[in-house]
């Protein structure tokens, strides 16, 4: 596994306002991080701008505001786009996101084969577990399978997807249902690529996916392993996939609904048994928390010593010496197999429902997640999971205070930024790039279309001339509408 190359160290990171977003991961950078990941505000997420009144409170809150390709250039200043890959956590808008990393790269004359790096887009799993969907999921699928084609002829070292168990994980799941309902998912956007004219092998092998590390060890080593080996026989056997298809890249993150407000320093031991689990079990690529995650954005102290962990494990533990360590053991061997058969049965309960997208809209994921969050809650409050700190051991001491940022003055320096964009830009060439969207859209309301238009080199161009994440998403609305789950 890591004798010839370690995974790649990222530390997920966004701060208000992209100047200081870009500190941070100059800092992270300094500290050892080989890889960025960024975590957008709610109104980026969800297609607003930061002077709509719908982002009225939540400018910068969650993640860093993101509304022009200006934004993204101050993100950016200073960083190696050419040398360093960039994770962004960004579903329904991620095409727009690309779109301005891609414009930023140019811009510093750097060209689009050169860049790398991943963008969630994983729209299914919103529906199911996260929330952050805007459009109905037929012409959301088909802004997939666009975005696959681009990636595989336009940015050949970027992954178009990063197919989602985390969500789903912290959402109440249990270990099985994340894998299941993860490939129950892939197998749905496969299918969606193939309807619209794309050969396997060309656009699997940049396929990524993204899993949690929660506390049961060898549970979590057996869930890995347990995934690599459902992936490459479903692909194998569904598609005909050629061996570079079969291989599974996976992304991890420690557990954030496992870390506790009361007794904060023990989230660090938390975060360096899920670091064991993820690296044990072969992830490509770790995100290790902040032990303050649960009571603020981490500080700097805090980010730092997650990744310290990462590189204790890495050059200290020994983890990397040899290929899968456990393989033999007869518990973790029994485990995973355990793990790949239901999970293997969980899958073919969704096919019979007809696929990952019926299945959402009759509940049946949302349902099942629910029951497993509120039975895991119940055991819980009886104590019979034991929560260190919480439900046992716990002390009368409160939990620590983190200053915060002003938001307000944080959200009027941020919709000053985006007036004036507007004000400065060539406003016909944003108007006509707009309208260059609005017309190839309409094709993608219609699963059963084909030959649907090219959408991602015009979202490329309407970015170019500085249309806001809003503007672009909003001329999407006007001929998706938005989807209201039932």
């Amino acid at each position: 596994m890591y004798r010839g190359r370690l995974w790649t160290m990222r530390q997920y990171a966004g701060f208000g306002t992209a100047a200081e977003t870009n500190r941070r991961f100059h800092h992270l950078l300094g500290a050892g991080q080989t890889g960025l990941s960024v975590a957008f505000d709610l109104p980026t997420q969800m297609g607003i701008d930061s002077d709509s009144p719908r982002a009225l409170g939540e400018v910068g809150r969650v993640g860093v505001a993101i509304d022009s390709v200006e934004d993204m250039h101050v993100l950016l200043e200073g960083l190696p786009l050419d040398t360093v890959s960039t994770s962004m956590t960004i579903n329904a808008t991620a095409a727009i996101l690309l779109a301005m990393y891609i414009v930023v790269a140019e811009e510093r004359g750097i060209s689009r084969d050169k860049v790398s790096g991943t963008i969630q887009n994983d729209v299914l799993k919103e529906y199911i577990a996260r929330g952050t969907y805007i459009y109905p999921p037929a012409p959301s699928l088909g802004l997939i399978a666009e975005i696959f084609r681009f990636c595989a002829t336009e940015v050949p070292n970027w992954n178009p997807i990063s197919i989602s168990g985390y969500h789903i994980r912290e959402a109440g799941s249990t270990a099985v249902q994340e894998l299941a309902f993860t490939f129950a998912n892939t197998i749905e956007y496969v299918k969606q690529a193939q309807a619209a004219g794309l050969a396997v092998d060309v656009f699997a092998p940049r396929l990524s996916f993204f899993f949690a590390a929660h506390n049961d060890l060898f549970e979590e080593i057996a869930k890995f392993r347990a995934a690599r080996r459902i992936y490459a026989r479903l692909m194998r056997d569904r598609f005909a996939a050629n061996d570079a298809s079969c291989r599974m890249r996976f992304h991890t993150q420690t557990g954030g609904v496992t870390l506790t407000a009361q007794q904060p320093l023990n989230n660090v031991v938390r975060v360096a048994v899920q670091t064991l689990a993820a690296t044990l079990g072969g992830t490509q690529s770790l995100h290790t928390n902040g032990f303050d995650e649960a009571l603020a954005l981490p500080t700097a102290e805090a980010a730092t010593l997650a990744l310290r962990t990462q590189q204790i494990v890495a050059y200290e533990s020994g983890v990397a010496n040899t290929v899968d360590p456990l393989a033999g053991s007869y518990f973790v061997e029994a485990l995973t197999t355990e793990v790949e058969r239901k999970a293997t049965a969980l899958i073919e309960k969704v096919d019979e429902l007809g696929g990952a997208e019926r299945a959402i809209a009759a509940g049946f994921f949302q349902e099942e997640i629910a029951r497993s969050a509120y039975a895991q809650q119940l055991r819980v409050e009886a104590g019979e999971t034991v929560v260190v700190g919480v439900n046992r051991f716990a002390d009368d001491a409160e939990p620590p205070t983190i200053p915060t940022p002003d938001f307000s003055a944080l959200e009027r320096e941020q919709v000053d930024r985006v007036r004036s964009v507007r004000a400065a830009r060539d406003a016909k060439r944003a108007e006509a790039a707009l309208a260059a969207i609005r017309g190839a859209a309409g094709p993608y309301a219609d699963s059963n279309a084909t030959g649907r238009p090219a959408l991602m080199p015009l979202i490329v161009e309407a970015v170019r001339a500085r249309a806001t994440v809003g503007e672009i998403s909003d001329t999407l609305r006007s001929s998706w509408g938005e989807y209201r789950p039932t």
